[in-house]
Order: C-alpha cells, then sequence, then structure tokens
C-alpha cells in the first residue's frame, strides 16, 4: 500500500485507485460511495480501510466462526471483548486471549514481538484483570535459510524485552521451524489474568452525554496503517512496510496497568477499550457500536508527541500504551488525579451521543461524519468460495526395518523441532510474581493462584501445522485434542480454548477450504470435549511471493487446579516403577504418516496423519485426571510428536532416570516407538498399585498395558542398543544454543 504524507501536503484526491491502495476492493468502494452518499474525504477513507480490512473486520471468517461453541458451564463471557472470562471457583474468573503480531515480527523483530506482548496484555488488563502468566506460539523458516536465526533472536528478545520489564511470567509456548514460514513467521502472543467476577469490565458503554477520555500514552506517527498491512500479502516491497511497526515501552504499559486498576476500582470507568489494531478508530467505532450510540471526537485534545499531526494520521495510528474510555463525569477529578499521579496523559477527546454517527473534527472542521454501526459491527461479511482439501494419500514405502531405532532416537531428540527450547525460555523471567510451580518444558506450565495454597491454573498452547496441511479437518480436532491432553497430564481440568488462526490467502479457495475444515475440526473437538472456544484472532494472508504458511490454527487452553498437591511432573520419579501405556485401543504405535521420524530420518513429509477418536480422548482424559488425584500415579507425560520413543526420552530427560521397554514381538519397531497414534498417556506407577490400575481402566473402558519399568541411568527400547540418559540430556540440550552460536 502507498504511503501519503499529508504533513506539509494537502490531501490528496479520493477515488477508487486510492481507495484499492488502502486496501478496499471495487464492490468494498462501491459500497462505502452508497453507504454516504458521497465521496469520502481521505480521513474518512483511511477511517473505512483500517475498520473494513480482515484484521479487524473477520469479513471472511466471521461466518464459520460463529459455527464454534463458545458456551459452557464455567463461561463466564465468549468471543466478543477484549478477552474471554471463565469461571474458577471461588468469586474469581480467568481472563485470557491470544493474538497474532506476524506481519509486523517478520518486518521488524524485536518490535514486532515486544508490541504483540503489549497489546495482549492489555487485552487481558483492559477487563479488570490483573496479568498472571504469559505464552507464546512461534513459526519461523527453515533454520538453514539466512534470515531465520536473525528473527528468532529478535523476536526472543523482543517478547523477554517487554514481558521481564512488564512484569509478567512468561511461563511456556511453542518454537517450531518449516521451509513453509521462511516468508511469513508467526509470533502468536497469549495472556492470562485474574479477577473478581463481579468486576469485570466491558467496552460497552451506556448513557448519552458521556465524556470519551484518551488515556496513557502520546499519539506518534508509529503504526500507522499497521491492520491495514496486516491483512495483506507480502511481496519484494516487504521493506517499506517497517513505518507501519509500532514502538512499544513495556515502562509506560506497567503504569497504564496500575493507573487503569486504580481507576476501575474508583467506579469512574462506565466503558473501556484498548487502543489496539487501527487505533483511535477501531477503538472509539467498537465501544459506540456495541452501544448502540453516536461517537464525537475532537482531535485537537488528543495528546500528540509529534508536530502537525493530521487528522488521517491521528486515526491510524498505532502508538501503543493508549486506552479509550466512556467515564462517569462525576468522578473526573478523582480519575484525572490517578493518571497525573502515574505521569500519564488524561484528556477528554469527544462525546457519546445519540445520532448512530461518528463524527471527527480537527482544528474545528468536521473531517469525518460516517454511520457507526456500518463501521463497526455491521462492516462486511463475505462467504468465500472454498474447495473441499483433497486428502494425502496413504504411506508408501513403510518398511523402515533397517531402521538403527537408538540412533534414530537421539537425532530426533537433538533435531531443531524437538531439542530443548532453553535457550529461549532462559531469557524469559517465567518467576517474577514467584507463583510458578511448573517451568516451560513440561506439558503445561502451572501458575497459583495468589492467596490461595492449594489453587492452581494451567496453561499450554499446541498445533501440528504439517498434520493440518496434510487434512485440516483431522489437524484442527488434534491441536485441540493434544491441548486437552497437556492440560490433563498436568492434572488439571480443562476449561475453556482461545484460538489463533494462522492461514494464508483467503480469496484462494483452496486455502479458504483448508481454513474452513480445521474450522470444523476445532468445533468438534470443542465440542466433544466439553472445551469452549471463549477468544481468539484470525490472522490471514500470511503468505509472501504466493506462498502460503502451513495452515497454523494455535489452540492456547487454560486448566484448573483444586490441588496443587497432587500434581505429578512429566519426567520419570522413581526406579523400579511400572511403565504404562494407556489411551488408544492400539496402545502401541501403527501410524507413521506425517510423523517427525519421516521427515527428519527420511526427509519425507508424506501419508494422511494419525486420526483422533475424540469419544476415546474424552474416556481417557477423565480417567487419567481422576488416577491423578487419587495418586495412584506419579508420572504423566502424553504421546505426541515423536511418537512412544519421544515421550519416553523427554521423561528420561527431565528426571535423570532410565527405563527398558519391551514392545510385542508382532509389531514394527520403528512403528511401535515412532508411530503418531493420538490419545495415549505413558504413566509410571508403584507395583503394588497395578491391580487397581487395571480395575479402574476396565471400568472406565480405557486401554492399559504395561511396557516396562523404570531403571537408572540408561534407556533401552526393546532390542536397539541402549542409549544412556545422560547422552539423550547433552543431545537435548545442544541444538538450539548451538544454532543461535553459529
Amino acid at each position: 500500500m502507498n504511503a501519503h504524507d499529508t504533513r506539509n501536503n494537502p490531501e490528496p484526491l479520493v477515488d477508487a485507485d486510492l481507495a484499492a491502495d488502502h486496501g478496499l476492493s471495487p464492490d468494498e468502494y462501491q459500497k462505502v460511495l452508497d453507504l454516504i452518499g458521497r465521496t469520502p474525504s481521505f480521513t474518512e477513507l483511511g477511517i473505512f480501510s483500517a475498520m473494513w480490512n480482515e484484521h479487524c473486520s473477520y469479513k471472511s471468517s466471521k461466518k464459520w466462526l460463529k459455527t464454534l461453541p463458545t458456551t459452557g458451564k464455567r463461561v463466564v463471557l465468549g468471543p466478543g471483548e477484549n478477552a474471554g472470562v471463565v469461571d474458577i471457583d471461588d468469586g474469581q474468573v480467568v481472563v485470557f486471549k491470544m493474538e497474532s503480531h506476524n506481519h509486523p515480527s517478520f518486518i521488524e523483530p524485536y518490535q514486532g514481538a515486544a508490541t504483540g506482548i503489549g497489546g495482549i496484555l492489555r487485552d487481558v488488563f483492559t477487563m479488570g484483570a490483573r496479568p498472571i502468566a504469559a505464552m507464546n506460539a512461534l513459526r519461523f523458516g527453515a533454520v538453514d535459510h539466512p534470515k531465520t536465526r536473525h528473527l528468532v533472536a529478535g523476536v526472543v528478545a523482543g517478547i523477554g524485552g517487554y514481558g521481564n520489564s512488564f512484569g509478567v511470567p512468561n511461563v511456556g509456548g511453542e518454537v517450531n521451524f518449516h521451509k513453509r514460514y521462511n516468508g511469513n513467521i508467526l509470533v502468536n502472543a497469549f495472556a492470562a489474568g485474574l479477577a473478581d467476577a463481579d468486576k469485570i469490565f466491558l467496552s460497552k458503554p451506556t448513557g448519552v452525554g458521556l465524556p470519551v477520555v484518551y488515556l496513557g500514552a502520546k499519539t506518534g506517527r508509529d503504526g500507522i496503517h499497521g491492520a491495514t498491512m496486516a491483512s495483506a500479502e507480502f511481496d519484494d516491497s516487504i521493506e517499506e512496510k517497517r513505518p507501519t511497526v509500532q514502538v512499544g515501552d513495556p515502562f509506560t504499559e506497567k503504569c497504564l496497568l496500575e493507573a487503569c486498576m486504580e481507576l476501575m476500582a474508583s467506579g469512574a470507568v462506565i466503558a473501556i477499550q484498548d487502543m489496539g489494531a487501527a487505533g483511535l478508530t477501531c477503538s472509539a467505532v467498537e465501544m459506540g457500536a456495541k452501544g448502540n450510540l453516536g461517537i464525537r471526537l475532537d482531535l485537537d485534545n488528543v495528546p500528540c508527541r509529534e508536530d502537525a499531526m493530521t487528522a488521517y494520521e491521528m486515526m491510524l495510528s498505532e502508538s501503543q500504551e493508549r486506552m479509550l474510555m466512556v467515564l462517569d463525569p462525576t468522578l473526573e477529578n478523582q480519575a484525572r488525579a490517578i493518571f497525573e499521579k502515574w505521569d500519564l496523559d488524561f484528556a477528554i477527546v469527544g462525546e457519546t451521543t445519540d445520532d448512530l454517527r461518528f463524527r471527527v473534527f480537527r482544528d474545528g472542521v468536521e473531517v469525518a461524519d460516517l454511520p457507526i454501526k456500518d463501521l463497526g459491527d455491521e462492516a462486511p461479511e463475505y462467504d468465500r468460495p472454498w474447495t473441499m482439501p483433497v486428502p494425502r494419500p496413504a504411506l508408501e514405502h513403510n518398511d523402515f526395518a533397517d531402521t538403527d531405532i537408538a540412533a534414530s532416537l537421539l537425532t530426533l531428540i537433538g533435531s531443531p523441532d524437538l531439542a530443548s527450547r532453553r535457550w529461549v525460555w532462559e531469557q524469559y523471567d517465567h518467576l517474577i510474581q514467584g507463583n510458578t510451580i511448573v517451568r516451560p518444558g513440561s506439558d503445561a506450565a502451572i501458575v497459583r493462584i495468589a492467596g490461595h495454597e492449594k489453587k492452581a491454573l494451567a496453561f499450554s498452547s499446541d498445533v501440528t501445522p504439517r498434520y493440518c496441511d496434510a487434512d485440516p479437518f483431522e489437524g484442527g480436532k488434534q491441536a485441540v485434542a493434544e491441548c486437552w491432553r497437556n492440560l490433563t497430564a498436568s492434572g488439571a481440568t480443562p476449561l475453556a480454548i482461545t484460538d489463533n488462526l494462522n492461514f494464508g490467502n483467503p480469496e484462494k479457495p483452496e486455502i479458504m477450504g483448508t481454513f474452513v475444515r480445521a474450522i470444523q475440526g476445532i468445533g468438534e473437538a470443542c465440542k466433544i470435549l466439553d472445551f469452549p472456544v471463549v477468544s481468539g484472532n484470525v490472522s490471514l494472508y500470511n503468505e509472501t511471493n504466493n506462498e502460503a504458511i502451513l495452515p497454523t490454527p494455535t489452540i492456547a487452553g487454560v486448566g484448573l487446579i483444586s490441588d496443587l498437591r497432587k500434581i505429578v511432573p512429566s519426567g520419570f520419579t522413581n526406579i523400579s516403577d511400572i511403565v504404562l501405556l494407556v489411551g488408544a485401543p492400539d496402545t502401541w504405535g501403527t501410524h507413521l504418516g506425517q510423523s517427525l521420524y519421516l521427515r527428519e530420518i527420511h526427509s519425507r513429509e508424506d501419508g494422511p496423519p494419525p486420526p483422533v477418536d475424540l469419544e476415546q480422548e474424552k474416556q481417557a482424559g477423565d480417567l487419567v485426571r481422576s488416577l491423578i488425584a487419587d495418586g495412584l500415579v506419579n508420572a504423566v507425560h502424553d504421546c505426541s510428536d515423536g511418537g512412544l520413543g519421544v515421550t519416553l526420552a523427554e521423561m528420561a530427560i527431565q528426571s535423570g532416570i532410565g527405563a527398558a521397554i519391551t514392545p510385542p514381538q508382532t509389531l514394527s519397531p520403528v512403528a511401535a516407538f515412532f508411530g503418531e497414534d493420538q490419545g495415549r498417556y505413558v504413566m509410571t506407577a508403584r507395583l503394588e498399585d497395578r491391580a487397581e490400575l487395571w480395575d479402574r481402566c476396565e471400568k472406565a473402558g480405557v486401554a492399559i498395558e504395561e511396557i516396562g519399568s523404570t531403571i537408572a541411568g540408561e534407556l533401552k527400547l526393546g532390542n536397539a542398543d541402549a542409549i544412556f540418559v545422560k547422552e539423550l540430556q547433552e543431545r537435548h540440550e545442544a541444538w538450539f544454543p548451538q544454532f543461535m552460536n553459529m
């Protein structure tokens, strides 16, 4: 999109070409003309561009998002506000959401990732919740791509630089690599906070003639057209988009958090909204549209940090650390004093009206007069054409009898997608606030709820993009099911999810078909697992030079732990425990299609992904949580990437204890140890509890098999050579530091 500098020049003439430069299609521009009955001003064109782009309007995805289950017995507030809200008993709620900052992070990795963290934190505390945890799901290009190391370093530094300074623990997430992200990385940021159930703040105002108040940092020229840029493909002109990336200040955000907490406690807030994508435009329009009110803004009162800013620039700036509030006018002085104490701007910039118009003034001149509902909740909605994805054929040439199981396991455990992420998470402060119980690197992170000795929340982020590419329906199901398993393995009751749906250009029927089928898979899994979607984000147009990313519908889940004393680790705990494989009817692995074994050992990415039996997932998960709660197992880890062999290796790496495992003679060792069949858990238990475990599994209709026992110092898989646990640990820890220090 062309940038238009209007500081020293008259506003450009608005026409169809300029509208196209602003991301509006010919039909959309014609709709603008029909709605207002005239040619829009330059500022009005910018407002329409901001509100009707994909990033803000969800115009390609709304039809399908409406099919997702968003209600449940614990859901207090589902999608539609800044974040979702879920009941966690004792008069408390957890508030959480995940959002993307993909395009900015590729252009300018440090600030792109940093402001992604800042934005998601504001989404949470705008609701009245104090942030207690953050996670990040990161996807980078091939490890041999010349930009990958630079992008990893910048993104990780940006996340740590902002989150550490703000004071929120970064407790988990994902980091993966694939060549399909070479030109378009993914940075998905998650945050969760705690609030009292009766003190949730919304963005829907009530009342006419109420002051609209600007809060926080000053407005600059950074981030102009950021939302529109995030709604377009990249090409070779990508460097020209660098000015659209916002610049963050975590120390100002920390002050904004504390000021907002005080402000909310004062009773002065009628409605409040974060200034995120599209800045002042989106926050004002969304507030007015939700409340069936008009909004009148006087931009002369907006605090600016740069001289001679035009109305166009002020309305589209995405400067960070800003809020918009509708204020109880009787408490104006008290509210102003709070923000002055924190050295933050507090300015009355408008009022609510009863005319359903969005009117904007600059230098005494009306620069915009638009129908607010048509800008907001009645923006365009498309039913884009889509084609059914073609299923991948069954795996051929499936005879891997000559595979060296031990050597393959060492390769896998030290490969880019499975190696330790310690290099990443040690740059984040995961212990600040003093409530992190389980650190990054386990199935799920666990954070104690302050003020409670036993109560905690568990967090996990999951998706397997190669599965989604091969079969988006099964891949969507699997992303939800794996998140469910990770929370379950930690002893938590899964409550709800937030999603971050990252796909390519929805105007291509094959991409739209992948999106639709992934949504259908996610929806089916959420219904059967009683795991509703309470918030989320859609990020489309993740393409560069016509090559799309792998479809990546990231699922972040939250679970509730009622008694911290009952949780068990994901690593082995004792020598001479029995090792159990629990879950799928055919507990041993059989499925090698789309497996990491196939990709890392044989350089193949073919075959269908493993199917997901959701009813079986529900039965197995409910049973596993009950076994943990009753103290019948002392270690639990779910089977996922790399299959049983990698699961066992990870349990050994975490504990320093090994295991001797005996697979059935009738099975291929490769399938047994590297098949990625779903719905399975590896558990250890005392020998004396064996009978009760079998009885509990039989009554629950869940398969269980004793596959070996824990031993000292080495991992022995069937007839393969034994591997010293120390060698596994060294391989696991080596790759990331070596890669980043090359």
